[in-house]
């Protein structure tokens, strides 16, 4: 047996039970743990080439693995200037003035991160910024990368002078008098100016994925189900995988739009299982709404604004139909669904799928913001995964229910805000993620946020649904057992056992005992992948 690497001195926690394993010393042989023992016992199976590497009782948990995440998109929409820091208009104001001064004449202004909150009670519009960004085209994505704000000359080059009309939930919003506000609404209204803009070359945009990825597997990283396959996504993976220079392990889950006709389905049934050695085409994603803070997410009820009132297809049965289809084919499906209703429009397809064609597949809902009682013990009945950002709760809400998000709901909505804790205790399998842009990546700030819902920028202000938070265990499984179990790997990874995969994701101390608050600042000493090393700290 050939064995390219070995950890000896290490605290071995199993995520099942939170205890450590009697065992202090691992071994990899082909990719997987071969096996388990004392020091003296793994030392013993070390040959001339293998790594090994003294742990000095650093504890070592299944890689950690990011539930819902959008690498290819991420590393394009987070070039540019970061807003993501800026609570209040004036300092958008003025990051965005420094930036201007930087740009050459002509040249396009690309920013991200984008907080409604800081726009307080006014309408999201580019007025508020336009002494700014007075002749400057600029694009700047707002947090939900749902949402586009475009300057006014960025409008006139692209030709977008009114409203138009699209086959999905999307809108070019506009005034009373029919002219565009520069607030553009879901992905066909945004690539109307997208199209307009100068496109980073093929090169600088590989370049960019690489250097986000390997960031990735810095912050302990080994794995994340990818949220999308636009553009050049799967190119890049199998490029990437077939030079060995891809750190994370990834399952990627292509788009059915509204409007796929039968072809369209059929070529998504049929392209899964493609992929490499370490990316794999495993579920189709689908949309049943937008997003609550633009009015874009399917409610029971309209928001305080009178918006979020319809799906994000037009005929939200061709929904239902096309899960139905891909379930008959064993294809198992993500679906964003934020509002209370498009969560049980979600759950009313699966139930009716598995009617018609069993429960052989397993299907997940995305997001989960808001949800009344009696939709919580659906998930467990169903099989479905409630896969879920604890950070957005953390990072874009507040606990006075201030924010525009809770604004735009009320307090009854509000208050039932990503209900982990009760998702758990009815049973359900809860996968944490970041959905990256969205969110940092980090998976330790992710957890952490799942225990202490607390805003990750000030963490002396409270907490929104204290009652909400997850255990440290819970939330370590969030991003290992469970992330397993949702991808149906559950009999090869997500635990340190003979025979599963050698995704490790080696940490200081134990992340069960570690604060909340201090989590995010645990130092990462390895991340192990398949056996092999993609982030080792310069004091290992």
């Amino acid at each position: 047996m050939r064995t390219p690497l070995v950890l000896l001195s290490a605290r071995l926690l199993d995520p099942l039970t939170g205890t450590f394993l009697p065992e202090t010393a691992l071994a990899v042989s082909d990719g997987r743990i071969a096996a388990l023992g004392d020091d003296r016992e793994i030392r013993a199976l070390a040959g001339p080439s293998t790594t090994v590497i003294d742990l000095k009782g650093a504890v070592v948990t299944p890689g950690l693995v990011d539930g819902h995440l959008h690498p290819v998109s991420g590393a394009e929409l987070t070039h540019g200037l970061d807003l993501s820091g800026c609570t209040g208009l004036d300092a958008v104001r003025e990051a965005l003035a420094g930036e201007v001064r930087r740009l050459a004449p002509g040249a396009w202004l690309r920013g991200w991160g984008l907080d409604p909150n800081v726009f307080g009670d006014r309408p999201v519009t580019s007025a508020a910024l336009a002494p700014v960004l007075d002749g400057v085209p600029a694009l700047l994505q707002l947090f939900d990368a749902h949402s586009v704000l475009a300057s006014a000359r960025a409008l006139e080059l692209a030709g977008v002078d009114g409203p138009r009309t699209f086959d999905q939930a999307a809108e070019v919003v506009c005034d009373d008098a029919g002219r565009p506000t520069g607030l553009l609404l879901e992905d066909a209204a945004c690539e109307l100016v997208e199209r307009a803009a100068p496109q980073p070359t093929r090169a600088e945009r590989r370049a960019r994925l690489a250097t986000v990825l390997g960031a990735m597997a810095a912050a302990g990283l080994t794995g994340g189900h990818a949220m999308d396959a636009n553009g050049d996504s799967l190119t890049f993976y199998a490029e990437l995988d077939a030079a060995g220079e891809l750190p994370l392990r990834l399952r990627v889950a292509p788009w059915c739009q509204p409007g796929t006709d039968a072809a369209g389905i059929r070529a998504l049934i049929d392209g899964q299982g493609t992929g490499g050695a370490l990316w794999r085409t495993e579920g189709v994603k689908l949309f049943m709404d937008g997003t609550i803070d633009n009015g874009t997410a399917w409610l029971e009820r309209p928001d305080c604004h009178g918006e979020s009132t319809h799906a994000f297809w037009p005929d939200p049965d061709a929904y239902t139909r096309a899960l139905g289809q891909l379930h008959a084919a064993g294809v198992p499906t993500a679906t964003h669904a934020i509002g209370d209703a498009a969560v049980r429009h979600a759950l009313d397809a699966v139930e009716k799928a598995q009617a018609d064609g069993g429960r052989g597949v397993r299907h997940r809902i995305e997001h989960i913001e808001t949800v009344p009682d009696d939709t919580l013990r659906r998930f467990a009945e169903l099989g479905v995964i409630a896969s879920m950002q604890p950070t957005h709760c953390c990072d874009f809400t507040r606990a006075d229910h201030t924010d525009n998000w809770s604004r735009r709901l009320g307090e009854e909505r509000a208050s039932r805000a990503w209900r982990c804790r009760d998702l758990s205790d009815a049973g359900a399998t809860v996968v944490l993620g970041s959905d990256w842009p969205i969110a940092p990546y980090p998976p330790l700030g992710v957890m952490a946020g799942a225990r202490h819902r607390r805003p990750s920028r000030d963490l002396t202000r409270p907490p929104h649904g204290p009652d909400q938070a997850l255990t440290p265990l819970e939330a370590l499984q969030g991003m290992t057992v469970n992330a397993a179990r949702a991808a149906g790997e559950e009999h090869e990874a997500g635990r340190l056992a003979p025979g599963f995969r050698a995704d490790l994701t080696v940490l200081a101390d134990n992340p069960l005992t570690t604060a909340a608050t201090d989590l995010p600042g645990l130092p990462v000493l390895l991340t192990v992948l398949g056996g092999r090393l993609t982030h080792r700290a310069t004091r290992l």
